[in-house]
Order: structure tokens, then C-alpha cells, then sequence
């Protein structure tokens, strides 16, 4: 008995044990990436690796709750299981019509070891671009309604990489410009927040399918350290919950180049099929309104002499609409409302009645006489009580009317959103906190029962939540076009939109309002302008997706520039594919999208202040078509500065086999169409 007792001993220091830990790993359908799990003492952690790099090492995993014992752990596993899925669907609209979901999932099932024996559930996805994990309450005696204070989840970053960045918690909600320095000097950040890493790989962490919790931000609470950072309720908490019940997926998308994060399509994947049965009425389109105007001081939102949403003036947009093939005209300022103190004083709009000189159903009827629709108006000014009791009503007339699409604004500082108890009393809520995440899914299921499609201002990031509900077709959620007409240092900076393709746009369509070809306007603000050359404004109806563009500039100034409208007019909202042709982040970037509904490709490509000349294969064209590439180019004289309408159109015939030399300006940019000949 001693012997044996002897050789337990000297196998146990050979060969430990492992009675307090557990590991389970699974790895993408190419083997590229591997997430391993593990208890350690009953604590559970996850790292990633991608071939032999560490990607995320060993990162925390939990809850810390409210008057409850926390849930993190120790734990048992009382099962797992690792399962495969593979398919092709197809979107109703977007950037790529067919998708491939293929991904290995390890679902690890989780009993606590003391006497409450709460059961927590942990999956993982794994794809070949990335990783996507959420946690998932079982419906269980021991944890019914709870109140989460804290999420624990942790990505444990390898270095010091050089990362793309705004600060969350701050008044003016998403529209700062981007941050390019070191992870140390970030604190807390909103997401997507992309990275690269000192090896040229290049990350993105974000969420998918934020359905009734809380936004997440991301703090940096310790060296390369980042920790999940709910934005809270008013009273502090966090989520307000119950079992059963699942959270966002936390994504880490992950590539070889920065164009490889732009066609991934994880987030997508990562959130339910369609809910509609119906999608007949979905339509991506472009559309030109009165909007722009009132950013330059031509005319303004509120009554008075230089009132921009007249019937009058809707008219000379509709016919504008209609000759040149648009699909909506957006009005702004129609409603009353306007003339009161709107942004201070919140609850003051109407969202069915005009103000007097806007004949609602006369320009609702005069559109679809000629084949245009009006798009709806509904500024709230962040009074979501006041918006939720009319919103029914607004969503009604606009069916009745033909309407099919709605601008909604939330215009207001960061913690301005309120609500009312039983007694009285407001609470202040942060505009992504849980309270709007539901109020966004009540209005864009409430929208589509109107037959409604949302393109919503100063709400909610994106994340993915318009594969399951189609009518969300675009948001803002950043600084757009309209901060070249008032916005402080003189309008955007030139590399903005060198930014916004690899992280704001990471998460969805934005509707940045491109456009313009009146790149000055002087007589209305002459300190402010585009900062940027006109074939390089050309370019970003190419680079940044949106199945709702808009054409922003004023009829009049199109007309006196009708080549680049040209452009304009021809290029889709509606892509079969999208490529990245080459890009570094806030550099420059090339984008090719092919059309849905033709054999057309389309180009668009940006640069900084820097001119580049780009030397591109042409193998993405179909091999048995021939083309006629109708470029919209930079002159050679071209300069963002000093000669922003330097302009050139030409056309060459090409094919597949060709290579294209792209010339861009300091500031410019190339826009080509590439129709199809017939075969």
C-alpha cells in the first residue's frame, strides 16, 4: 500500500492532475483561427489564436449583479458540444447579395458550484474572419428578473497596437472625428474600435444583434487590457434582464489587410434571419431634399421669409426628382414645431401636421404623379415619450400617402434621452443605453408594419440588425456632410473619410450625405467648405455604403456641373459584390462594387493629401464581357486646396485583362462606371 501510494505521488508531480481545470478549443471551418475555453479553479476564461499568433490572450468571462452573488463562478461544465454550420443567404439589399455563414461553434454549459447552482451557457463562433461569442441565461428556479451591473468580458490584447478611436461618454453621442494612436492612449471608446497590431494583422471589435441590453463600449482598465463597459440606466445599473433570455455577441473581426475587415460580413451573420414576410416594398434608392440649404444658411428649418420646406420649393425638387431618375425627396422642416425652441426644449413637434405654407397630401400626390415619393421627417429632439405617442399616427398618414421611407433625428446631448414614473419623477437616460435600444426596436418593428423604411439620425450604432428587420436601411451615427457647412476647423479634415470605411462603417450603412459639387459655397459660408476635390466626392458614393443616398448639393448647382451629376445619377445603392482593391486606414483606400441589377462594376477611390498613383488588374470584371470605363478623374492640376474643381471625364474601352493607372490629386479621388457592353 505504501508503494502504491509512493507512485501516485511521483506520477502526480510528473503529471499533474488536472481536477481544477477544463479546456475545450475549437477552431474556424480553415483551422485559421482557434478560441480555447477553460475553467481554471471553476473561474472560465477564452483566448484566440490565429495560426501561431496570439490574438486575445487569456480574458476574463462573467457578471457582476445586483443584491445577487455575482456570476462568476467557480463553475463546473456539466456538458459541452461543438457543432458546424454552413449556408448561403441571401440579403434583401446591401453590399453583397449572396453570403456564406460558415462558421464551428463550441457551446459550453456552465453550473455554479455552490448551493444556488445558477446556470450560465457560453458560445463561441468561429469563422474564418473572425470570432463571435455571447453568453446565454437558461431559464432556471435560481435566477429569474436580475439587474447586471457589470459585464465582465475582457479582451486581453498582445500589445500596444496602434488603434482608430472615439471617446464614448461624451455630449455630442458618435460625431467626433476619429483617433489614430497607440491602445495606451485610449481610456473608454465606443466601437467598432480597429487595431493593428505590430505582426500587420488587423482587428475590429464591436457587437452584433444589441436587442434589449445595453450599448457596449469598450475601457481600457489596464495595459492592453480592455474591459466590457455597458452604458448605464440612470440609477446606475446596467441591463435590466431576466431569464431565459441571450446577450449581444461580442465580435473580433480579424484579417491580413484593412479591406478584409470592410467584406466581412461576421456581424451580419451573427444576427437572425429576416422577420419580414413581405420585403416587396424595400427599395434602395437615392434621393436629393431640401436639406442642405438649410445647413448653409440659404433657407431655414423653422416659418419665416426664407422658409426652405414650402410647397413651392417641394415642387421644384420633386420635378427635379423626376427628371433625373431619383427615388424620394427628403423635406425637412415641413411639420410644426420648428419655430419653437426645438433643441432646448424638447416636446414641440408635430408628426402630422404641416405648418401652412406645406401642403402635405398635395406634394405627397404631385410625387407619385411623377414617379417619386416623398420621404418622411420625424426630428424628435430626443423627447421619446412625446415622439412614442404620435409616431403610430405619423407612421399611419405617411402609408397612406405613399411614403415608404422616414428620416428619424435624435437631436440631443448625450445623457438628454428621459422618462417619467409612476410618480412623476424623470430619469435622464444616455442615448445607447438599454432604455433606447428598445425604444430603436419598438420603432423599427413599429415602421414596418406601416411598410416604413428607417433611415435613422443620431440614434443607435449599427449591429447588424437590418438583416432581420430590412426596413433599417441606414443611419448616421458619425460626423456627416453637414459638418463642412458649419463644423469648427473649417468642415471635415481631408482623411475623415479615409477613417470612416474601417471603423464607423465596420458596423453597417451610413448615410453620410455625399454629393456635393458646390465644394465652396461662399456666398452663404465662406469659413467653411469640402475639403476634398469634386472627383473625389465622386468617389465616396463608392466607398462609403448606403442603400439610401443621397444626391445633398441643390438643384441648381447640379445643373451647372452635369458631368460629375452624371455620375451621380448612374451610380447604384444596390451592389452584387464589393472588393477593396488596396487601402491603408485614413490613407487611402480603392473600392470596387458590381451592380445588382446589371453587368456594371463601379470605382471609387480616395486619398489624403497626398497624391498617389495606383497601377490596378482589372481581373474583378466578368472575363467574357467587354466594358467602356466612363472615368471621372482629378485634372493633373487638380489639388484640394488650391483647384478642388480640377476635373476631368474621358472613356476607354477595357476588358478583364487590362491594368488602370489611377492618378489622384492632393485631396482627390477617381469615380469610374464600368458598363457593361453587350455580349
Amino acid at each position: 500500500m505504501l508503494l502504491i501510494n509512493y507512485l501516485l505521488l511521483f506520477a502526480y508531480f510528473l503529471f499533474p492532475i488536472q481536477t481544477d481545470q477544463a479546456v475545450h478549443s475549437v477552431s474556424s471551418p480553415s483551422g485559421n483561427h482557434t478560441v480555447t475555453v477553460e475553467l481554471t479553479d471553476g473561474i472560465p476564461s477564452y483566448s484566440i489564436t490565429r495560426g501561431d499568433l496570439t490574438v486575445v490572450e487569456k480574458s476574463a468571462l462573467g457578471f457582476e449583479l445586483r443584491e445577487e452573488p455575482d456570476l462568476t463562478g467557480p463553475f463546473n461544465i456539466s456538458d459541452y458540444e461543438i457543432t458546424s454550420f454552413d449556408n448561403t443567404w441571401t440579403q434583401v439589399w446591401g453590399e453583397k447579395k449572396e453570403i456564406r455563414n460558415h462558421y464551428n461553434q463550441l457551446k459550453i454549459y456552465l453550473d455554479e458550484a455552490d448551493s444556488l447552482n445558477r446556470e450560465l451557457t457560453l458560445v463561441f463562433r468561429v469563422f474564418d474572419d473572425g470570432v463571435g461569442f455571447r453568453y446565454e441565461f437558461p431559464e432556471q428556479p435560481n435566477l429569474r428578473s436580475f439587474q447586471i451591473m457589470d459585464e465582465l468580458t475582457e479582451f486581453n490584447l498582445t500589445g500596444d497596437h496602434t488603434a482608430w478611436w472615439i471617446g464614448a461618454y461624451q455630449w455630442n453621442r458618435f460625431e467626433y472625428l476619429t483617433n489614430e494612436t497607440p491602445l495606451s492612449e485610449a481610456d473608454t471608446v465606443h466601437t467598432p474600435l480597429t487595431m493593428k497590431t505590430d505582426d500587420d494583422l488587423y482587428l475590429s471589435i464591436h457587437e452584433a444583434a444589441l436587442v434589449n441590453y445595453s450599448t457596449m463600449t469598450l475601457e481600457r482598465t489596464e495595459g492592453n487590457r480592455l474591459e466590457a463597459n455597458l452604458m448605464p440606466w440612470y440609477d446606475g445599473v446596467r441591463v435590466r434582464t431576466q431569464a431565459p433570455s441571450v446577450t449581444p455577441w461580442r465580435t473580433i473581426q480579424i484579417s491580413d489587410t484593412p479591406g478584409g475587415l470592410i467584406t466581412s460580413y461576421l456581424i451580419l451573420n451573427l444576427n437572425e434571419p429576416n422577420e419580414l414576410e413581405d420585403t416587396s416594398w424595400i427599395d434602395p434608392g437615392k434621393y436629393v431634399g431640401i436639406w442642405w440649404e438649410m445647413h448653409i444658411d440659404k433657407s431655414t428649418w423653422g416659418p419665416g421669409p426664407k422658409h426652405g420646406a414650402t410647397t413651392e420649393n417641394t415642387k421644384r425638387y420633386i420635378d427635379f426628382a423626376a427628371e433625373h431618375g431619383f427615388d424620394h425627396v427628403l423635406v425637412e422642416g415641413w411639420n410644426k414645431g420648428w419655430d419653437e425652441n426645438w433643441a432646448e426644449s424638447g416636446a414641440v413637434f408635430s408628426f402630422t401636421e404641416p405648418m401652412e405654407d406645406f401642403d402635405l397630401e398635395e406634394l405627397a400626390d404631385y410625387a407619385l404623379q411623377n414617379g417619386v415619393r416623398l420621404m418622411g421627417h420625424h426630428e424628435n429632439s430626443a423627447t421619446i415619450e412625446h415622439y412614442e405617442e404620435q409616431v403610430e399616427d405619423g407612421f399611419e398618414l405617411y402609408n397612406e400617402l405613399g411614403v415608404r421611407a422616414v428620416k428619424t433625428g435624435y437631436v440631443g446631448h448625450g445623457q438628454e434621452v428621459f422618462w417619467t414614473d409612476e410618480d412623476g419623477n424623470k430619469h435622464y437616460e444616455w442615448h445607447h443605453g438599454q432604455h433606447m435600444v428598445n425604444h430603436h426596436q419598438r420603432i423599427v418593428e413599429l415602421a414596418a408594419d406601416y411598410n416604413i423604411m428607417l433611415n435613422v439620425h443620431e440614434g443607435l450604432k449599427d449591429t447588424g440588425l437590418r438583416r432581420t428587420w430590412p426596413n433599417l436601411m441606414t443611419r448616421e451615427v458619425a460626423r456627416g456632410q453637414e459638418y463642412n457647412a458649419w463644423g469648427d476647423n473649417y468642415g471635415n479634415p481631408l482623411d475623415h473619410v479615409l477613417y470612416v470605411p474601417f471603423t464607423r462603417s465596420l458596423a453597417g450603412p451610413f448615410d453620410y450625405t455625399p454629393g456635393i459639387v458646390n465644394l465652396l459655397f461662399e456666398e452663404y459660408k465662406p469659413n467653411n467648405r469640402v475639403n476634398h476635390t469634386l472627383a473625389k466626392e465622386l468617389a465616396l458614393y463608392v466607398v462609403i455604403y448606403s442603400p439610401l443616398q443621397m444626391a445633398a448639393d441643390l438643384p441648381e448647382h447640379y445643373e451647372e456641373r452635369p458631368e460629375p451629376f452624371q455620375f451621380i445619377k448612374d451610380v447604384p445603392a444596390d451592389w452584387e459584390d464589393t472588393r477593396v482593391l488596396n487601402a491603408e486606414i485614413g490613407r487611402y483606400i480603392t473600392t470596387v462594387r458590381k451592380d445588382r441589377n446589371s453587368d456594371d462594376w463601379y470605382l471609387g477611390s480616395m486619398t489624403d493629401e497626398n497624391a498617389r498613383q495606383f497601377e490596378i488588374n482589372l481581373t474583378f470584371l466578368d472575363s467574357d464581357t467587354r466594358y467602356v470605363a466612363e472615368i471621372y478623374r482629378d485634372s493633373d492640376d487638380a489639388d484640394w486646396e488650391s483647384n478642388p474643381y480640377g476635373f476631368v471625364t474621358e472613356s476607354k474601352e477595357v476588358s478583364s485583362d487590362d491594368r488602370l493607372l489611377l492618378n489622384l490629386a492632393p485631396g482627390g479621388g477617381q469615380a469610374i462606371r464600368f458598363r457593361a457592353l453587350n455580349k
